[in-house]
Order: C-alpha cells, then sequence, then structure tokens
C-alpha cells in the first residue's frame, strides 16, 4: 500500500464532521467559504475506484492530517 498524507494547521475538523465532509454537498462551514461540497466526495469516489481508501485525522499540531492509502501494483499488473 501506498500512504500519502497532506498536512494543514487550520481549524481543523471536529469529529461529528469526519465523515460528513466526504459526502456530496456537506461542508462544514459555508459563510465566507467558497465551493459546493464535492471534492471531497469526488476524492472518496476515486478511491473506492481504485480499491483505496481516504480519511481525516486531527493533526497534533493544530488542524487536519488529510490521508490517502492506495494498493501498490506489481510489475505489468493493471
Amino acid at each position: 500500500m501506498i500512504k500519502v498524507m497532506v498536512k494543514d494547521r487550520g481549524e481543523g475538523v471536529p469529529d461529528e464532521y469526519k465523515e460528513k465532509i466526504f459526502r456530496r454537498f456537506e461542508r462544514r462551514m459555508k459563510e465566507g467559504v467558497k465551493g459546493t461540497g464535492l471534492g471531497l466526495a469526488i476524492v472518496r469516489r476515486v478511491m473506492e475506484f481504485h480499491k483505496g481508501k481516504v480519511w481525516v485525522e486531527d493533526n497534533p499540531g493544530g488542524g487536519s492530517i488529510f490521508c490517502v492509502l492506495l494498493p501498490k501494483k506489481g510489475p505489468g499488473e493493471r
């Protein structure tokens, strides 16, 4: 498996929103933030298609850590 993590130092994602933010049109805050709420839902769907996984964790230094886990394919595998 290959794991990729992206950390930020923003407000973080409260536990009650950690699953919801990966659903279509679900957003934690709508005021003053542009976007449709589709980005993370698309990421989750792409990961499912590739037999991978995506989730968010708390960043101990503040903010969030977005994680992606993908299966590693051997030479010649599709």
